[in-house]
C-alpha cells in the first residue's frame, strides 16, 4: 500500500525554526516528526512513501534518501507552490495503489489506528456495493474556531465543510489523514494550484467521516510545537 505525506509548504508560522529544517525534520523527543508519521502508516502495512515536497527538498532528500525505515521513498517534488490540493494531485502521479494514505506533514497523534480507518473504508464499499471518495479522518474538540468544522449525516457521509467561525462550539474538525480512491482525481480543477479543503471537498459526494477523540497536534506553529516536545511521552503511548 502507498501513501503520500505533504511536506512541501513554506512553514512561515514557525518563523527562524523552518529556515534550513523542514517542518517533517524536526526533532520532537529523541525522534523527528517524519518518524512518528512512518511509524503511523506502517501499522497500515504502507511499503511505499510519496514525499511531496518543495521547499528545502534537497535537505529532506538528504536525510530520507530512496529507502528510509524500510519504507521506499519516491519524491514529487513541487516547482511552485500547489497548496494542499495541488501537492495531492501532483504527488498521484506516483500513485498505483488504491486506496492510498495522505497525511499533513505537520500532524502527530496518539489514539489514531489507521487499520480501523481502511476498514471503514471498506466496510462502506462493501455494505453500498460502491466505490466511494475517501474517508476524512475527524477529531472531537471543544472549540472549532482554529479550525473549521465537519458536517455528517447519520451514515457518515460528510454533507458540509463550515469555515472558521467566532462562536465558541464543539464539534469534529478534520485531522489531516485520509484515505483516497483514485476517483477523488474528478474533482481536481485544471490549474495546478489550488486547496484541498476548500476547492476539493465541498465539491465531492461521496466522501465520509471516521470519527474519533483521538489527540491531534498540528505542530505547525510553535506553541503547539512547545506542547508535542513537553508531551512527547504521551505522544508514543
Amino acid at each position: 500500500m502507498q501513501a503520500i505525506i505533504l511536506c512541501g509548504g513554506l512553514s512561515t508560522r514557525l518563523g527562524g525554526l523552518t529556515k534550513r529544517t523542514p517542518k517533517i525534520l524536526l526533532p520532537v523527543g529523541n525522534r523527528l516528526v517524519i518518524d512518528y508519521q512512518i511509524d503511523l502508516l506502517k501499522t497500515a502495512n504502507v511499503t511505499e512513501l510519496v514525499l511531496a515536497s518543495g521547499h528545502l527538498h534537497k535537505t529532506i532528500f538528504d536525510h530520507v534518501g530512496q529507502e528510509y525505515k524500510g519504507l521506499k521513498i519516491s519524491y514529487a517534488r513541487e516547482g511552485k507552490r500547489l497548496g494542499t490540493g495541488g501537492a495531492i494531485k501532483n504527488a498521484m502521479n506516483y500513485i498505483e495503489s488504491e486506496p492510498f494514505f495522505a497525511l499533513n506533514g505537520d500532524v502527530l497523534t496518539n489514539g489514531v489506528d489507521l487499520c480501523h480507518i481502511l476498514a471503514y473504508h471498506n466496510d462502506i464499499e462493501n455494505n453500498t456495493n460502491k466505490k466511494i471518495d475517501g474517508v476524512v479522518l475527524s477529531t472531537f474538540v471543544d472549540d472549532i474556531r482554529d479550525f473549521g468544522e465537519i458536517i455528517s449525516d447519520q451514515n457518515g457521509k460528510i454533507v458540509d465543510f463550515n469555515e472558521k467561525q467566532e462562536t465558541i462550539k464543539s464539534g469534529y474538525i478534520n485531522g489531516g489523514i485520509y484515505i483516497f480512491n483514485k476517483s477523488i482525481w474528478n474533482y481536481f480543477p485544471s490549474q495546478d494550484t489550488f486547496s484541498l479543503e476548500c476547492d476539493i471537498f465541498p465539491k465531492t459526494n461521496k466522501l465520509y467521516m471516521f470519527e474519533t477523540e483521538a489527540n491531534l497536534i498540528d505542530i505547525g506553529v510553535p506553541h503547539r510545537l512547545d506542547y508535542a516536545r513537553k508531551n512527547v511521552e504521551y505522544l508514543k503511548d
